[in-house]
């Protein structure tokens, strides 16, 4: 087991200088000059040349890459255009509302796809296998950014039942940070940390819309996957065993069929997971939730490559980093597979 995490650890490397490349060459050479849109049209080509040489644009592309891998390794992704601040600085002040609304819309995506898929996978045929199969139809279907809007109309707009942006409303948030209860950035634990339950309560009615708009397309795939791999067990030889000896359908679905099911689904959830991560851009933008996805979409608009290249690398080592938790649990999950000789497993 050692071994093969040591492994795996070591093929992260090649992936990070994969994302490297790409983000810089992205930035650096696709995008257009930044000088113009952070000092504005009207500036002079002098203080544009001497802003680029202030900020190493003039350097070779080589010796900018090199810098910008050197850096990061150090913790280092520069320092924002307009800001002025350190760009791990402008991450963490926001990163704590993309965990919140990830986790979150994984917990609500994971708890009702594998149970959507358990009941579709033991009613197969019957209504509630077709309801099942629609709904995840429905979730795969419709894009973030639709559903979304549609739900700010319904929830918001029409029924004026829940709040359309923000984590919080700004009366209950100044209070908390006049109080100096923001403590982890989580709104909701620090709500309840400090006893305030209106603004927990607040919080969580600000999470409803975007977590279900973040959720559907999870929970579709989740579902589908929950479905099929329970069919495949419920096929098995010892699901007939364990009928025979008189165990109940519930028992039977759940202790013997659901365990051994939840291996390929474990691999999805944690891949979903890493993938909110990424998909949070689309659900930030239009709820206005104030969380690494907008504001790298707004860094994008202004041409500020330090924080969107922070961003990028610090989402891809996430994601990396998740696919090697998911593949360790399969240990946990699946005594039978044998890291030392996979092929043979």
């Amino acid at each position: 087991m050692l071994k093969y995490i040591l492994q795996r650890i070591l093929m992260i490397i090649p992936v990070l200088i994969g994302v490297t490349l790409i983000i810089f060459i992205t930035t650096r050479i696709l995008a257009p000059d930044p000088a113009p849109v952070v000092l504005g049209e009207h500036a002079s080509q002098e203080a544009m040349a001497a802003w680029r040489d202030a900020h190493g644009l003039n350097d070779p592309l080589w010796r900018q890459y090199v810098d910008f891998v050197v850096k990061a390794c150090q913790g280092d992704f520069g320092t924002s255009y307009y800001t002025h601040q350190p760009v791990i600085n402008e991450i963490a002040s926001r990163f704590p509302a993309t965990i919140e609304l990830a986790v979150l819309a994984t917990v609500v995506a994971s708890v009702l796809g594998v149970s959507l898929g358990v009941i579709a996978a033991v009613r197969k045929n019957r209504i509630a296998d077709h309801v099942s199969v629609f709904v995840a139809l429905i979730g795969v279907s419709m894009p973030i950014f639709w559903s979304g809007i549609l739900m700010i109309i319904l929830f918001s707009g029409i029924l004026h039942i829940l709040p359309s942006n923000g984590r919080m409303s700004p009366r209950l948030l100044q209070q908390m940070i006049q109080n100096d209860n923001i403590k982890t950035g989580f709104y909701t634990i620090d709500a309840l940390a400090s006893g305030n339950f209106v603004a927990f309560r607040d919080a969580l009615m600000h999470l409803v819309l975007p977590v279900t708009a973040l959720s559907l397309y999870s929970m579709a795939i989740i579902t589908r996957m929950t479905r099929s791999s329970m069919l495949d067990s419920l096929n098995e030889d010892y699901v007939r065993t364990a009928r025979a000896k008189g165990l109940t359908n519930r028992i039977v679905s759940t202790k013997h069929a659901l365990r051994n099911a939840m291996l390929p689904v474990s691999t999805v959830i944690g891949l979903q997971f890493g993938s909110l991560l990424c998909g949070a851009i689309l659900t930030e933008t239009v709820f206005a939730w104030p969380g690494i996805g907008k504001y790298a979409c707004d860094c994008v608009l202004k041409s500020d490559f330090p924080v969107v290249q922070g961003i990028v690398l610090l989402v891809g080592v996430i994601f990396v980093l998740i696919n090697l938790i998911v593949d360790i649990a399969y240990a946990f999950l699946d005594p039978r597979i044998k890291y030392g000789n996979r092929d043979e497993a």
